[in-house]
């Protein structure tokens, strides 16, 4: 007996309206997990993946081709994680687009968990790399997306970074490599929540004009709302649409919120890491759910 396998495609059909709304119930169902994931150790880096949740929902309920049950398919899109710690983020993605079971979340960074707090390809399938050393996750791309190349391969590779990992001298030394070796199936993926470990990215390193500077790279450059569901789905078009354009690497720069979508952690000073109290993940996912219906989605 033979069974067909079916991968999902990058754009599941419908008017742009069908999207918007699907990709926001995937954003509103990924930010729900992340919460629930957060109360099983009372703390993490939940205000990053509410903040980062429409990003996540965008790139596997819109644009990436995979294979839930095989996560190793070798004509499938690449995601790299290259901010390790976004990996709560990640897995409420990953369950949402059906690679880990939903049960599964809860055991996030527990023990013997394939969950760890921060990303690590050997322990979770759908993870392709090992993230958390700020700046080698674009690295990573432009090898893994000239490798593809080579091998004549459709697949595209998208890269999730932070604004803090604009830091890094690596990051730009990959962006230029992008750019030299024409690598037009590679999109980078920048969040930009203003804030890393040590306090405002402006207060740590100035990096604006951070347009420009992709830009003078030979990238082509987008800056949206990254907590629009529309706004993100028109820069994917638009990459799309410049794929005629030979060898161009697209960048998408995401201006978010920490806590988005749950006022309660919008407004928290410390939010890079959040220790939230026992009482409160219930007036959190209320928060959340309130503003979800309230929206009329």
């Amino acid at each position: 007996m033979t069974t067909t396998t079916t991968e999902q495609t990058p754009v599941r059909g419908g008017s742009f309206e069908e999207r918007r709304r699907r990709v926001e119930a995937a954003a509103y169902r990924i930010r729900h997990s992340a919460l629930n994931m957060g109360e099983v150790q009372g703390q993490g880096y939940v205000g990053q993946a509410l903040g980062a949740a429409d990003m996540f929902a965008a790139v596997y309920a819109d644009q990436l081709t995979y294979r839930p049950e095989d996560p190793h398919w070798e004509g499938r899109d690449r995601f790299l994680l290259s901010t390790g710690h976004y990996a709560i983020g990640h897995y409420a993605a990953l369950a949402e687009a059906g690679i880990i079971p939903e049960a599964e979340l809860e055991t996030y960074g527990s023990d013997d968990s394939r969950l760890p707090m921060s990303g690590m390809s050997t322990y979770t399938p759908g993870m392709e790399i090992s993230g958390g050393s700020l700046g080698h996750g674009l690295t990573i791309a432009v090898g893994m997306a000239l490798g593809l190349r080579h091998r004549n391969s459709a697949s595209r590779v998208i890269n999730f970074l932070s604004d803090g990992e604009l830091d890094e001298g690596s990051t730009w030394e990959a962006a230029m490599g992008a750019h030299h070796h024409q690598l037009g199936n590679l999109t980078a993926l920048v969040d930009i929540n203003a804030l890393q470990a040590d306090g405002r990215t402006d207060s740590v390193l100035r990096t604006e004009p951070v347009a420009d500077k992709w830009a003078a790279c030979g990238w082509h450059v987008q800056r949206v709302e990254g907590n629009d569901v529309g706004a993100l789905l028109s820069a994917f078009d638009a990459v799309a649409a410049e794929a005629g354009l030979e060898g161009r690497p697209a960048v998408i720069l995401c201006d978010t919120r920490i806590g988005r979508g749950v006022p309660l952690l919008e407004t928290r000073e410390k939010a890079h890491f959040m220790r939230i109290e026992e009482h409160e993940w219930q007036i959190c996912r209320e928060q959340l759910t309130n503003g979800y219906e309230g929206e009329g989605k």
